[in-house]
């Protein structure tokens, strides 16, 4: 695709992660948003080559295949800091600015996701919270083979991805299934888009850290049958 000639405000609702962009730069994908991405950074007179490579990076992340069932613990993990822990920092902290934009905006319609700013603001501290035990204790003893020390952690982690599955409940209940009604504009369509982008990341986030990584090192450290 040549982004260039593509309306900012599909770009924001297309690429997860595009509006943070535009935002950084003072380029409005809400009023305006119907001018293709190269006249707006000319008129900006802004750097075409740098905003192409950041949203080539965010457009490849939907493109990745790789079995990670066959990769080594260390590739797995290095895997999960740089797709997971640090996207989804990148995710909630532009979804908390664009619910916070909705919700001062739209407040009076009936359909406006009330609550939805202080819920990811919420699961923000709790998935860094999370994401930090990983790096700091959990990560660096698998990457070690100290998977026989790991069962409490690794039990600690489970408990808290169960949570992190249930504050996507909250976030679909705010929401009505992350449907944005008849109208909505862009901004609020770009939130949605984000969200749905943010719980497919995190339900594969969980899926890969439970069914894989977490699953090996625990069933290494389970008695053999004799």
């Amino acid at each position: 695709m040549n982004f260039l000639d593509v309306p900012l405000e599909q770009l924001a609702r297309d690429i997860p992660g595009a509006s943070a962009v535009f935002n950084r730069r003072g380029l409005s994908f809400c009023c305006g948003g119907d001018r293709p991405l190269g006249q707006a950074i000319m008129a900006e007179g802004l750097d075409a080559d740098a905003i192409l490579a950041e949203l080539s990076r965010l457009a490849s992340r939907q493109e990745e295949t790789r079995d990670w069932g066959q990769a080594s613990d260390a590739e797995l993990i290095n895997h999960l800091l740089e797709r997971f822990h640090r996207v989804h920092r990148e995710q909630l902290a532009e979804l908390r600015r664009l619910a916070d934009r909705v919700e001062t905006v739209h407040g009076d319609k009936p359909q406006c996701p009330r609550g939805l700013a202080a819920h990811l603001q919420k699961v923000s501290q709790e998935l860094e919270q999370h994401m930090a035990k990983e790096e700091q204790i959990l990560f660096p003893m698998l990457a070690r083979g100290q998977g026989a020390m790991a069962a409490g952690p690794i039990q600690v982690m489970l408990h808290e991805h169960d949570e992190h599955a249930a504050a996507i409940e909250g976030i679909d209940r705010l929401t009505d299934g992350i449907t944005a009604p008849a109208g909505a504009c862009n901004t609020w369509r770009t939130l949605y888009r984000g969200l749905e982008s943010f719980r497919a990341d995190l339900q594969e986030h969980i899926r890969l850290e439970n069914d894989i990584l977490f699953a090996r090192n625990v069933q290494s450290t389970s008695p053999r049958a004799s």
